[in-house]
């Protein structure tokens, strides 16, 4: 029994796991990396193993750091089984086909740029296309549930357990057995944050021999949740009374979800105007919103009931829903009053891109960031105070008022993270992924009773 590391290892995003057991190759998620142009073209790279020899995917949710690469891995040759929950199979489906789109358009623009500075070299190719990601949907089988144990092959079973980070988010556990030993193997994937209104807390782990777990906020504690939504409430009637609109970077998956459930509690409640303009300019997270509708085992107790009832907490008064171009282009005109939510949540590319060139440098306006900005970003390089950004090419100058507001993060903080490891018992071992190596070595320092490892990329462990 072994498990190799390909992704995520000393670094937030590209989660890739592959664990080797009774002559079968299991994957745990297989993501894109995000972030500067260096780890778009790691992205491209060999995935350190054959595709071809890949038996099952196992997924545990549908960020594209986590299912990003299904469609390259098919593009190389994977012929296998991928099992993931039902709500996850739905989101990854939009997400894969609006990362080729992406892309696809991302090469597009090259060319055109290219061609107007009268440049020869030729535009790189999409790491995979449209057709591409189709065709990944072929390998999804089974449907996996909360709880109930997936025999994969004789000796191998996979437990779906509730992860509470987005919708359909799965811890994994792995019974093993081979030459007559066995062993247990837990991956959290990414946990989620405790106490939110919408979706369910991370369930209890079991107990497992070994741990494998994420680190994404393990050097901080958010803030509590309360105050930050009256931050939100109170950045959003500052910035309408300066006369200008709050553009929200917004992650279309739980997210922008969220941010719509208390955009319209802000305005049943009277706490922003009841003519507040909202527009959800991003026709992935307007499909997410439409899935979440669907798939109400994921909620907590009373949004449940709220959905039963016929009560979308999800609309308000002022929300207009923007698929087309032309649409996101007409919000150009409105210069004030309105909250205007697009993706990409780290700025890598999308809708955003457009809304912070056109307000970024307009002082009465402000950017709201609700979530993670991985290193290389262009949302990290606002947060950390560039004055000057370059968006399409172009230079502008930050003159918008930024705001960052961490109590919104879908992620497990460093006293939740803990709390999760130690209800795994006691495992000989624990190897930390995803989040920055320095944020690492901090979480390290707080855990007992456990060999701790921090793999590197491509690196084998027996088990």
């Amino acid at each position: 029994m072994k498990i190799a590391f390909h992704g995520a290892d000393r670094g937030v995003t590209g989660s890739c796991h592959l664990v080797s057991c009774a002559g079968k190759q299991i994957l745990i998620d297989c993501g894109m990396y995000q972030g500067g142009r260096e780890l778009d073209e790691e992205n491209s790279e060999p995935f350190g193993f054959d595709a071809r020899q890949i038996d099952f995917v196992l997924l545990t949710h549908a960020h594209l750091d986590h299912c990003g690469r299904l469609p390259l891995l098919a593009k190389r040759g994977f012929r296998g089984e991928i099992i993931t929950t039902s709500a996850t199979r739905e989101l990854a489906r939009l997400v894969m086909v609006d990362s080729a789109h992406l892309q696809e358009e991302e090469v597009e623009h090259r060319r055109h740029r290219s061609a107007h500075h009268r440049k020869h070299q030729h535009a790189a190719a999409p790491l995979y296309s449209i057709v591409d990601a189709f065709l990944a949907l072929d390998y999804f089988g089974r449907v996996a549930e909360y709880g109930q144990p997936v025999q994969l092959a004789p000796g191998i079973r996979a437990t779906f357990i509730d992860a509470g980070h987005i919708l359909g988010s799965a811890c994994l556990y792995l019974e093993l057995e081979e030459d007559g030993r066995q062993r247990s193997v837990l991956f959290s994937g990414d946990l989620g944050n405790s106490g939110r209104p919408l979706l369910r807390s991370p369930a209890r782990p079991p107990k497992a021999d070994v741990v494998v777990m994420e680190t994404t906020y393990g050097d901080r504690l958010h803030k509590p949740f309360q105050p930050s939504v009256e931050e939100l409430y109170e950045t959003i009637n500052d910035t309408f009374k300066r006369g200008g609109n709050v553009i929200i970077p917004t992650f279309a998956l739980e997210r922008a979800q969220e941010l719509l459930y208390f955009l319209h509690e802000g305005v049943e409640k009277n706490l922003l105007p009841r003519s507040t303009q909202v527009f959800l300019d991003s026709p992935m997270a307007i499909s997410a919103t439409e899935i979440f509708e669907r798939h109400p085992e994921c909620y907590e107790p009373e949004t449940a009931e709220l959905f039963r009832e016929g009560r979308d907490p999800f609309h308000l008064p002022g929300l207009h829903f923007t698929r087309e171009t032309a649409a996101s282009i007409a919000i150009n005109n409105i210069g004030g009053g309105a909250v205007i939510m697009a993706g990409s949540g780290m700025c890598t590319g999308g809708r955003i891109r457009h809304h912070l060139q056109n307000n970024i440098s307009r002082e009465e306006c402000s950017i709201l960031f609700v979530g993670y900005a991985a290193s290389g970003t262009l949302a990290r390089q606002v947060i950390d105070g560039a004055k000057e950004v370059r968006i399409y090419g172009e230079k502008s100058v930050v003159r918008a008022k930024i705001h960052t507001i961490n109590g919104f993060s879908a992620h497990a903080d460093q006293a939740e993270l803990l709390a999760w490891h130690r209800q795994t018992g006691n495992p000989e071992r624990t190897f930390l992924v995803h989040g920055e190596e320095e944020v690492m070595r901090q979480f390290a320092t707080r855990l007992e009773g456990t060999e701790i490892v921090m793999p590197a990329l491509n690196e084998t462990f027996n088990i």
